[in-house]
């Protein structure tokens, strides 16, 4: 892969990455170099240092023990001076028993489980021996006491001595060997910090030196370039290599000095091409002024079919606003009938209410007269049972009965024709309620028909002013037609001027060096087509519509049978 392809930010970060890579190694060696020393050195301090200090301390309580018997033997006609020793002396067996148990616990190498072992063995045939003295102590029997400590005591106290000893060499021997490899972790340490350091110089100045050529070099190139393009000479070839930001500019070089090459040789043939159409243009100009007397022609026709196009319109827009005047008046009249229909709709659903009202009442006097009916029954069974005392007010009954029968049954007729008059007043509801939505469809329709009116009556109003304007731009295009006149003469002056500056052009762009490849792409109809087209925006969107008024008149003939000698490109004026 070419590194002069990839991106400066790329090659630069590439750059710097690798460096920092190579820094971050050593600084892990370094780090891990570190750790080693430094738990070389809490092995040493924490746990070598710490097993020599307990064992030398197991070491002392012996001493310490034996000097608590000799007390006690020498002082044993003193029952205190014996007693007080002797528990000074579990005391410190109680202390010695402890730091064993401590030893042991941190004791993991097989040279010093061994030896711990060892001195355990030596320990117990101590203890042995010291139980048996304590023992003859604690009995009274000083002398033989003392013998025993001389005798049997002072062999397995030495042996126990010469295993604690042993320990001890044993810790520093270890304690020894832990500070060597302490030492040799900081020479590799050192070593290897030197060794990548080195390491990481010599690959920063080799990238930088590859990074800085591989920009300085197509920098260089392109400022080469622009000092050419600068001077005036086109004819250079730059050729791209890279993709990067370089190679970008050094492209977009290239591309802007081929297209100088490309303007300046068209601006050339430009200068040549203006000469040859400021004649053309002159010829033109006199042509355009007998075009421009038919002009002045053709648009006093059009004037007078405007006016007749203008009363008409007018007249068109009178009658629709009566139209529309009538319409309105129709619009109201049937949203009045509309809201009278409204209101027969809302009395006859009050007649219905008030008729269903009226059967309910009906319903309540048949259930009374029923009730009477059954009282008048009830009188008469008790006017019978009373004999001839009851018989008045048995005539009586019968009477309220009959009266009761006769309620009934006109209450039953009365229900009969209220619920007739009900179904008819229904229907007469319903019919009601249709002719209500049929005169609101009515009104819609009339109100539909008001706005196409109205619309109608809008439109004419805009063709009025349409037309207005129309006849202020056909004044327009008369007055402008006059200052075409002007503007011929004028045109002539600028011809003049135009030849001048073309040739100010050609000497101003003839320091440029173009190979001979560089070919003109400009034609001279489209030099000549800029002048006509100036004139165009005069008259806007209504002498367009106005120029195809005149083409089937008497003056359009004449202005074709002029123009047939002339050139056809004149003919879109």
């Amino acid at each position: 892969m070419n590194i002069s392809n990839l991106k400066i930010g790329t090659r630069l970060a590439a750059g710097f990455g690798i460096v920092l890579l190579l820094l971050l190694m050593v600084a892990g060696v370094a780090v891990s170099r570190i750790q080693n020393i430094n738990a070389a050195t809490d092995t040493m301090l924490e746990d070598r240092y710490v097993k020599v200090t307990l064992t030398r301390g197991i070491q002392d309580e012996v001493n310490v023990q034996a000097r608590y018997i000799r007390n006690a033997t020498i002082g044993a006609k003193d029952p205190a001076e014996v007693t007080t020793s002797l528990a000074k002396l579990d005391d410190s067996v109680q202390i010695n028993g402890k730091a064993l148990e401590k030893l042991k616990a941190m004791i993991n190498s097989d040279d010093g489980k061994r030896q711990f072992a060892a001195m355990m063995e030596a320990r117990t045939g101590y203890a042995q021996a010291r139980d048996t003295a304590v023992k003859l102590l604690r009995d009274g029997k000083a002398e033989e006491a003392g013998q025993y400590v001389l005798k049997d005591l002072r062999p397995p106290q030495n042996k126990f001595f010469d295993s604690l000893k042993a320990m001890v060499a044993l810790q520093e021997k270890m304690m020894q060997e832990s500070a060597a490899e302490a030492r040799n972790h900081g020479r590799v340490a050192i070593m290897a910090t030197l060794v990548l350091s080195s390491i990481a110089a010599l690959a920063a100045i080799v990238i930088g030196v590859i990074i800085t050529r591989s920009i300085t070099v197509p920098v260089n190139r392109a400022v080469e370039v622009a000092r050419t393009v600068a001077a005036g000479d086109l004819t250079s070839r730059i050729t791209v290599t890279t993709k990067d930001e370089i190679g970008m500019l050094l492209a977009s070089l290239a591309e802007m000095n081929d297209n100088l090459k490309k303007i300046v040789g068209e601006v050339r043939h430009g200068t040549e091409e203006i000469a040859t159409a400021t004649t053309e243009v002159a010829s033109g100009n006199m042509d355009l002024s007998s075009r421009t007397e038919e002009q002045a022609s053709a648009l006093e026709e059009t004037a007078s079919s405007m006016e007749e196009l203008t009363s008409t319109v007018k007249q068109n827009g009178d009658n629709a606003r009566q139209a529309n005047q009538l319409a309105q008046s129709a619009a109201a009249v049937a949203v009045r009938g509309g809201e009278v229909v409204s209101q027969v709709v809302e009395t006859m659903e009050s007649i219905n209410t008030s008729a269903s009202k009226i059967v309910d009442i009906i319903s309540v006097i048949d259930g009374i007269a029923f009730q009477t009916n059954i009282l008048a029954l009830n009188a008469a069974v008790e006017a019978a049972r009373a004999g001839e005392q009851g018989r008045g007010f048995a005539v009586v009954a019968s009477e309220v009965r009959n009266l009761a029968q006769r309620s009934a049954s006109a209450a039953k007729e009365i229900k009969v024709l209220i619920g007739d008059s009900v179904d008819k007043v229904e229907a007469g509801n319903k019919l009601v309620s249709t002719a209500g939505v049929t005169m609101d469809e009515v009104v819609s329709s009339v109100q539909r028909l008001t706005s196409i009116v109205g619309e109608i009556t809008a439109a004419s109003r805009e063709q009025e002013v349409g037309i207005e304007q129309i006849n202020q731009a056909i004044t327009s295009m008369d007055t402008v037609t006059q200052q075409n006149a002007a503007l011929v003469e004028e045109a002539a002056a600028a011809t003049s001027a135009l030849q001048e500056q073309a040739g100010k052009l050609a000497q101003a762009v003839s320091v440029f060096k173009l190979d001979e490849t560089a070919s003109p792409s400009v034609a001279p109809v489209r030099t000549m087509a800029r002048p006509v087209a100036a004139v165009k925006p005069a008259g806007k969107a209504p002498v367009r519509q106005l120029a195809s008024v005149p083409r089937s008149a008497p003056a359009a003939s004449a202005v074709k049978a002029s123009a047939k000698a002339n050139e056809t490109e004149w003919e879109e004026f």
